[in-house]
């Protein structure tokens, strides 16, 4: 079983969704995987390498062109993240009893587990809050602490297609921790957010947006 299968909770197994870029996955599977010696590991090189690209094509045009270029950068990345959420909510499907919590949990270890090829020890903690660490992530040997923020480009698209389904609906998501920063596993808490709190990711994103724009500014000055 691979590991973004396995769930313990009986109605995981009739939550349906697509895979992102699946017919490249299915070539990678039976054509390269099952007839050749190639060796996936690679594949962790190569994702790295476009990684380090975006978070350096990031911070290039942050102190280049500044606000604007950070606006450019961020919607292009946001926009790949909510194709990504679509192509995973194509055709999906699930029970007509799944709960709020199991949705907002279940969609985070698509995320996790897929798009992000992570391993993740989820939680439903209550009707109202579920959480998850992220016991390995691809990254984390090379992001620095502050790179992390990138990755809240993806997430908001993919949050916005979650948002078309319904599935979401008025839940906002947080970190307590990271791995980059020192901390043991990346945690993030999802709850369903009051009206004041929801914007809360989006206030984050901004200020983390407004600091780098800061530090470019001082790279250029120095």
């Amino acid at each position: 079983m691979a590991h973004w299968e396995n769930r313990d909770e009986a109605s995981w197994k009739e939550f349906r969704f697509g895979q992102p870029y699946a017919n490249g996955l299915r070539r990678l599977r039976e054509e390269v995987l099952e007839k050749t010696d190639f060796d996936p590991a690679v594949l962790w090189q190569w994702g790295t390498m476009q990684a380090m690209a975006v978070i350096q094509i990031l911070k290039e045009c942050e102190r280049a062109f500044g606000e604007k270029g950070q606006q450019v950068v961020g919607e292009a990345i946001r926009k790949v993240g909510l194709d990504v959420g679509r192509q995973v909510f194509a055709g999906a499907s699930w029970p007509e009893d799944l709960s709020e919590a199991e949705g907002a949990s279940f969609f985070a270890t698509v995320v996790n587990r897929i798009a992000y090829a992570s391993l993740e020890d989820p939680r439903i903690d209550s009707p109202d809050e579920v959480s998850f660490d992220i016991l390995w992530c691809p990254h984390q040997d090379y992001y620095g602490a502050f790179d992390c923020r990138v990755q809240r480009y993806f997430v908001q698209g993919m949050l916005d297609a979650a948002k078309e389904t319904g599935l979401m609906g008025d839940w906002q998501v947080r970190f307590t921790q990271t791995i980059p920063a020192g901390a043991p596993t990346c945690r993030f808490v999802l709850w369903k957010a009051t009206a004041e709190e929801k914007s809360e990711w989006e206030k984050y994103s901004d200020a983390l947006a407004k600091k780098a724009l800061e530090l470019a500014e001082k790279d250029r000055t120095e």
